[in-house]
């Protein structure tokens, strides 16, 4: 009888430790350089339109370039990361020349204006690894 009533005493401890111990991996985070992209011949070395990663890039989606260095902290094709001061999430599809580090391109599309408007900023990205 006092074993049924330990283990009913004990049961919200033994539930709430499992529960903890399912939760997912952290959000991590990291300041970079954030500058911006266009799919235009002159500022892409083949296809502008073409990622290093063979992905097709259309106006309006919301994709990034990573320089290479980041790949090394986790980063990997078609991660989602959040930029704060931005709404929604952008997917890893390209990838930068080896010169830069701890830098990302946001894509504008064709919208050489926007990207000028944006300029050189520095942002916080964040991300869940996964394992």
């Amino acid at each position: 009888m006092n074993y049924i009533r330990n283990a009913i005493y004990y049961l919200p401890v033994i539930l709430l430790i499992m529960l903890l111990s399912c939760t997912s991996e952290p959000t991590r985070s990291m300041e970079v350089t954030a500058t911006a992209y266009n799919s235009l011949k002159a500022q892409t070395a083949n296809d502008p339109a073409i990622t290093a990663w063979g992905d097709s890039l259309e106006p309006g989606m919301k994709a990034i370039a990573i320089s290479r260095d980041l790949l090394d902290s986790g980063f990997y094709h078609e991660l989602e990361v959040s930029i704060d001061g931005l709404d929604g999430t952008y997917k890893v599809l390209d990838k930068m020349n080896r010169r830069w580090t701890k830098k990302i391109d946001i894509y504008m599309g064709v919208n050489e204006a926007k990207a000028r408007e944006w300029g050189k900023q520095e942002v916080t990205i964040r991300w869940t690894p996964v394992d």
